[in-house]
Formats: C-alpha cells, structure tokens, sequence
C-alpha cells in the first residue's frame, strides 16, 4: 500500500511539473530552443535542490552542506505552489484573452473593395509612382495570438508567485509580530489576575534561520515584559553540535522560561535537546508540573516521543494534582486537547501548525487538526493554538502571519 501510495504521489508530482513546464516555458516560446532547455533545467534542477534540502536535514549531512541546499532548495518548494497555482488560474483568463484579440481584430480588419474595371495598361513611357496606401492596423494571426496570449498568462503567473513568495519571506525574516490574547479562567484567583505568559512556538532554527533570527526572537519576547515564557515545541531542526550556537540567545530570557519537546526535537536528538535548553537557563517539563504561587504549570512530551518510548504521560503530569487550582498545560500539538479534557486542566497551550503556513495549506492543516490557530473552548477546557515564529522548510508564510502570543489571564473573581 505505501508502494502505490508513493507511486502515485511520484505521478502526480512528474505530471504537476510537465504541466508547469509546458505552460510556463514550452507554450511561450515559438519553437525547440534555448528557452525551453532552460526552463527544464529550472524545474528539474530546482526539486533536485528541494529534495536534497529535505533528505540532508533529516539525515544529519554534513550542515555546511545543508545551508548550501536549504535556500535554493526550499524556496523553489514555495515558488512551485504559486507557480502551479499561477498557470491553473491563468487557464480561465486564457480563453478570454485569446476571445477578445480575435474581436478587436475582427474590428480591425480591413474592409474588401469592391471590384473595378481596370483601363488598358499604356505600354509607352515609364509608368507614374502612385503614392503608397496607408498601413492598416497590425493583425495577429492564430499561432501569434496564441503566443502572445501564452506569454501573458505565464508572464503574470510567475510575477504574481516570485511577489507572493518573496512578501511572505520578507514577513518571516523580518521576525514574528506579538500578539495579545485575554482568557479568562473561573480557577485563577484574584491575585493572579493580568498574569501574562509569552507563547512561542516553532522557531525551527535550523539551516535557514539561525542566530540572529532566535535573537529577533528572544528581543521581542523580551519587549513583552512577560510573568512568564511558554516554549511550546519546534524550537529546531538539527543537532546540538550544529545550532547549539543559534539558539544561544534563549539564555537571555528576562522571565522564567518553561520547555516542551515538540515532533521535530525527536528528529534532532531530543535527550540533548532538552540538555541543552536546561543549560541556558529554561525549565523542561517532560511528562511533569510545577505548582506556581497561583496555578499549576503542567507539560507533557510530544506524541512523537512515542517511538523512543518517551512519549505524552498525562497520569505523570497531571494524575496527583489539586483539581481546585487552575491548571495551565504545555502540549505541542493541538490534538493532545482530548486528554487534557479528560484530566481537568483549564488551558493548554499548543502550536505545531504553523497556521498552515503556506496557503491553501491550512485547508490540510484543519482536517488534521481540531484547532489551526486561535482560541477554542472543548468541554472545560480551553485550547489556544500559536502560529508559531518561524517557518519550517520555505522560510516562507502566505496568509498565515507568525506571532509570538502573549495570554493574559484573567480571574473571574477580578
């Protein structure tokens, strides 16, 4: 089963590309030539970078080898999208475009004179020059019309994906925005109303983003002043030995600062992971809780763990606690909400899907997800779900802003 899946992936993937080819490269050019070798060097040359990219970070390639893959090659994965949906909307305009050519060339066409009796031709002395008749308006004919029509549509296609994924690039690097978001918990007492924690999930340092985005990140949290730091997962992708240094910067928290793993930490070595944030001064809570002057702090591994038997252990966390304080828990992924429901606590505080990242992905983000991003009520509990901070693959967002969110709480007693 996952042969024929993969075969048909690899179909589907040859033929999107054909098709992009054809439309971008083959229909724009009147004949075999430079611009059509050039244009199957770029598509192919282009996932060949792709797949490099994604097979050398989960491999663990050598990392200057990843940084040289990782641009090109994920960039190209976010182009492709809007370059595929370029051509596929440009099959609409097409036959409008090709239909009002052939009227207004219709409307220019010359009208057919009418046939003349013409005198006998004089065969003595040279024959006067009659002043030449003025140009009529330029006509295409079909093949032209059909090339210039090509060369339009595919021209916009490319113009309007290179702007969307550069816009979406220029919002990732330039660092997340803060968001601030109330939610009011009946357990939380009045003393602890207005009590502010920083949510930042998947910063993804990695090949793309390194130091001086974590920095970006760290500076920004910082400006928030907040009681407390919330790293909900995803905080990398690679090794200690290679981003260790990147995520230095974690180190100059000003608040207290709590840790949970997220999936991509167990692609990363997440035992030295958990190390190594312990080092620069965050508390990991793997399958753990703190009790807090006014609630409890709960957080839990991700579902990924599972398969270094390291996975979620709600019972651990959460099994003995006092179920009159108000319970706040850390859990990556969105999905882990059904348990947290089933053990009493109060929020939880999630990320993982990127809000989808690239659109139209939060379409496939919502049917794998109960929650894409926002806040959420199930039963007693509430979800709120990060966007995240930075990217992963593509250093790239459409339509799904990264943030930094900071949750106020608020005390029903207040």
């Amino acid at each position: 089963m996952v042969i024929v899946f993969a075969v048909l992936a690899l179909a589907v993937l040859v033929a999107a590309n054909w098709y992009l080819w054809r439309r971008l490269f083959r229909d724009t050019t009147s004949g075999p030539g430079w611009g059509r070798r050039v244009g199957a060097v770029v598509v192919a040359g282009g996932w060949l970078l792709a797949i490099g990219a994604l097979v050398g970070e989960r491999t663990g390639a050598p990392f200057w080898l990843q940084q040289t893959l990782a641009w090109p090659g994920f960039l190209w994965l976010a182009l492709s999208i809007y370059l595929l949906l370029g051509v596929v909307a440009g099959e609409v305009v097409r036959p409008l475009l090709r239909r009002f050519l052939e009227r207004r060339d219709r409307r220019n066409a010359p009208v057919a004179a009418v046939a003349v009796p013409q005198p006998e031709p004089v065969p003595a002395g040279p024959a006067p020059e009659e002043p030449a008749e003025p140009a009529s308006p330029r006509l295409l004919a079909a093949p032209s019309r059909r090339l210039f029509v090509s060369r339009v549509v595919g021209g916009a296609a490319a113009a309007a994906a290179v702007g969307t994924v550069g816009y979406g690039t220029y919002g990732v690097l330039r660092g997340p925005r803060v968001k601030r978001v109330t939610v009011p918990l009946a357990k939380l007492p009045r003393a602890a109303h207005g009590f502010r924690i920083a949510v930042v999930s998947d910063i993804h340092l990695g090949p793309v983003l390194g130091r001086g985005f974590a920095q970006k990140v760290v500076d920004t949290i910082n400006s928030t002043q907040p009681d407390l730091v919330a790293v909900v997962g995803d905080l990398v992708d690679g090794s200690v030995k290679d981003l260790g240094p990147a995520a230095a910067p974690l180190s100059q928290l000003k608040a207290p600062a709590y840790f949970v793993t997220g999936n991509h930490e167990y692609f990363s070595g997440a035992a030295q992971w958990v190390e190594e944030v312990r080092r620069l001064g965050l508390l990991p809570l793997e399958n753990a809780r703190t009790e807090l002057r006014h609630f409890d702090l709960a957080g839990v591994n991700d579902i990924a763990g599972e398969s270094e038997g390291q996975g979620p252990d709600f019972g651990k966390a959460l099994g003995d606690r006092d179920t009159t304080r108000a319970c706040v828990l850390l859990a990556h992924q969105p999905v882990q909400i059904h348990d947290a429901v089933e053990h009493g606590v109060d929020l939880q505080l999630s990320g993982h899907t990127h809000g989808g990242q690239l659109w139209p992905g939060n379409l496939i983000a919502e049917a794998a997800n109960p929650t894409v991003a926002g806040l959420e009520r199930y039963g007693g509990t509430q979800l709120y779900v990060s966007r995240g901070a930075g990217a992963w693959g593509p250093p790239t967002r459409v339509g799904a802003p990264s943030d930094i969110t900071v949750i106020e709480l608020a005390s029903r007693q207040a």
